[in-house]
């Protein structure tokens, strides 16, 4: 036995000793909470936890707070009858999904095509009065005929619907003044995660009094929802059967 090959059969068994342990230790845990409640987690500082990374978003620049006399209005401040909405980076704001797309279309084409070719000489420099001269010299010099005839049909019916909604900061100001906005949601479900991403340009204009605009006024939309997980996986097809869909040409 080569020594590559021994290496590959001492890695494939250290590989299964470790799931087996690992699965094990699962095991145990949930045979000994058999009966009992779920423990809830305790609270724990996050920033403490291992793999923690600050979150850096896009800021505006920091403004010079200034009092002046004789006013109640400082500079920086943001409220004071001073709108609310977002207008500069790093503002929030809220994008309710609507989406309720609808399509059913139906083609169909049909082509019929019949050719036929029949050419042939009935007595080729006498051969009918020489004997035996008709089985040497030809008689029909060609005949073809062809039949070719398609008939195509394709139908589309579709309908989706998605309501929810999403903040999503503002991440840049166009020199025009409008807002490039990008926002994103997940959630995870036991084994699980759900995940909204939105992100587009909008006018600030078109931003409600409460904050909120709808998807459908968002230039350059970006709407993805999907997931993640156990389940998702178990929808896909296998690997080499996607491999086998890209290679294979039928």
């Amino acid at each position: 036995m080569s020594r590559s090959r021994r290496n590959r059969i001492l890695l494939t068994s250290t590989s299964l000793v470790i799931l087996v342990v690992a699965s094990g230790c699962s095991s145990i845990d949930r045979l000994s909470q058999i009966g009992e409640q779920p423990k809830l987690a305790s609270i724990e500082n996050p920033t403490a936890q291992p793999g923690y990374k600050p979150v850096q978003m896009p800021m505006p620049k920091p403004e010079t707070v200034s009092y002046n006399a004789n006013s109640l209005w400082r500079n920086g401040s943001r409220a004071f009858f001073k709108d609310q909405r977002a207008a500069r980076i790093g503002d929030l704001l809220t994008v309710t999904v609507n989406i309720t797309d609808k399509a059913n279309i139906a083609n169909e084409t049909q082509r019929s095509r019949t050719n036929k070719e029949d050419s042939g000489i009935t007595d080729f420099i006498g051969a009918q009065t020489i004997t035996q001269a008709h089985k040497i010299l030809p008689g029909r010099i060609l005949t073809a005929d062809s039949t070719a005839s398609s008939d195509g049909k394709g139908s589309v019916n579709r309908q989706e619907a998605l309501q929810t909604n999403v903040a999503a900061v503002v991440t840049q100001v166009l020199p025009n003044g409008n807002l490039v906005v990008e926002g994103k949601q997940e959630i995870r479900v036991n084994f699980e995660i759900r995940e909204l991403i939105v992100a587009g340009i909008v006018r600030p204009e078109d931003i409600q009094s409460d904050n909120t605009i709808d998807s459908s006024k968002i230039a350059q939309a970006r709407i993805a929802y999907g997931g993640r997980g156990q389940i998702m996986d178990v929808q896909q097809p296998r690997y080499g059967q996607q491999v086998m869909d890209v290679l294979l040409p039928f």
